[in-house]
């Protein structure tokens, strides 16, 4: 159907060297769109989410830096638009996670999640917007997490938590102060997915559990999180705006 069509589309995508932001890179080129990739220079998968972008026959672009640097997210944005035109399309997926008990979490590995997931995920929007708005067209979609609407039994993760609350309420109000500007914002709240985040030592032993827990008895593919992204950047929500979709296998509704 024409109405997910993203060809002649311009997309950007953030931690697109692994999990759920390498996927979404690629489903976005298989919907037609020509992808920058953006990922930390240290990233290893950068390379290969590229390469299977242009083995679909659409551009890809790799773009290196930190989501918390400005300069990065500026540049990046800059190059983007010399090399693959106007930027119209941006998946925010960007982020890390650990562990610790909140009473002995240092103050160090509070503020570096918070800084990731939180703070970077404005400063893409602010710089994807920077070029946005005056066109007066995008569409923005970050990557939050069920975590930031519920407790996740037994995972010791305030910081993780509070940054994807952050994340919710920071796309409703983006999505609100632009939404007579052309752009729209919208989240998507993945449940327990298996990506490299979700395979860490600290949670192995709880895999069991996840999928005992979640209503459709498994946890997620990456796979699964493309559909909802390319319907959140495509036509067919052209009247969606300021939403968190929850894609959790049903997991909040217990």
């Amino acid at each position: 159907m024409g109405l997910f069509d993203l060809t002649g589309e311009v997309a950007l995508v953030t931690g697109a060297g692994s999990g759920i932001g390498q996927r979404i890179a690629i489903g976005l080129a298989e919907a037609g769109a020509n992808v920058a990739c953006f990922d930390m220079p240290t990233s290893e998968g950068l390379a290969q989410t590229t390469a299977r972008i242009a083995a679909l026959g659409r551009k890809a672009l790799a773009v290196t830096g930190d989501v918390t640097r400005v300069a990065d997210l500026d540049a990046a944005v800059a190059r983007i638009e010399s090399d693959l035109g106007p930027l119209s399309t941006a998946v925010n997926c960007a982020g890390i996670a650990n562990a610790a008990p909140a009473v002995t979490m240092s103050q160090e590995q509070w503020q570096k999640v918070i800084d990731v997931n939180l703070t970077g995920v404005f400063l893409s929007c602010q710089a994807e917007a920077k070029v946005m708005l005056p066109r007066h067209k995008g569409a923005i979609v970050n990557i939050a997490s069920m975590s930031g609407s519920i407790v996740n039994r037994g995972l010791l993760q305030i910081h993780y938590n509070a940054s994807k609350a952050g994340v919710i309420h920071l796309t409703k109000s983006l999505a609100m102060e632009w939404s007579r500007l052309g752009i729209r914002v919208n989240a998507i709240s993945p449940g327990y997915t298996l990506t490299p985040m979700n395979i860490r030592p600290e949670v192995a032993d709880q895999r069991k559990q996840f999928e005992a827990d979640t209503p459709l008895g498994r946890m997620a593919e990456v796979e699964e999180m493309v559909g909802p992204a390319v319907f959140l950047v495509s036509r067919a929500a052209s009247f969606v705006t300021g939403v968190d979709l929850l894609v959790d296998g049903g997991f909040c509704c217990w």
